[in-house]
């Protein structure tokens, strides 16, 4: 009986201490594991600020207006012909009844003043325009002299001498009224397109010029 019983005693151990080893070795050891570091992808924005497709860490002209080609600084777009100075592009856009220049069209007269002052042949019509809610129903049949558009030309061809000592001689103003027009003035937004001035810059000698304006309506405005 004794035998017996040590029999089952030892069965049992033997049992459990088998049980025992097949969990340790079921057991991962974690000990010997590293760490592992996951690259998460990084999420680069190229700001544009002013909106003329150039970022603004390259754009060497922040405030380019959207109305005005651009080259891949992000400065207006400046084209050349053999025997003339290059020839400059200029828009400025006015609030309804206002012939104030605002601060973001500055830097791009700048550039056009920095080519006439480099070179001494070159000239610029400055035409001004209005929208048909800024004049009345009287004028709107006929062409005549409005004072906005000539304060709006006025501004411009006095910034160019007054900041930058062009001769006024090399300037020419033109009030266009609402002759001009570029967009329907049925719409909020096609009126503002109304509302300019509109300058080129061109060699005085060289009247083939005048086939690149391609927003000049000269043979409808009045010189003044």
């Amino acid at each position: 009986m004794k035998a017996k019983l040590r029999l089952t005693i030892a069965t049992i151990i033997s049992a459990l201490t088998l049980s025992a080893c097949q969990t340790s070795n079921q057991t991962p050891d974690l000990s010997n594991q590293t760490s592992q570091t996951i690259n998460m992808p990084t999420v680069v924005v190229n700001l544009d600020s002013d909106g003329d497709g150039v970022p603004d860490e390259l754009d060497q002209c922040p405030n380019t207006t959207e109305s005005v080609v651009i080259d891949e600084r992000g400065c207006a777009e400046i084209m050349s012909l053999v025997g003339m100075p290059p020839m400059m592009e200029y828009r400025a856009f006015f609030t309804k009844d206002s012939s104030e220049l605002l601060p973001e069209y500055h830097d791009e007269l700048d550039r056009v003043a920095k080519q006439m002052n480099n070179y001494d042949t070159a000239t610029i019509k400055i035409e001004a325009h209005v929208s048909e809610d800024e004049v009345s129903k009287a004028s709107t049949s006929m062409l005549q002299s409005n004072s906005l558009a000539k304060n709006r030309a006025l501004i411009v061809k006095n910034y160019l001498i007054l900041n930058h000592q062009i001769e006024s001689s090399r300037l020419t103003t033109l009030d266009c009224g609402i002759k001009g027009s570029i967009a329907p003035s049925d719409t909020e937004e096609g009126r503002s397109m109304n509302r300019r001035v509109y300058s080129l810059v061109t060699d005085s000698k060289n009247h083939k010029a005048d086939y690149y304006q391609n927003d000049l309506g000269s043979n409808r405005c009045i010189e003044f």
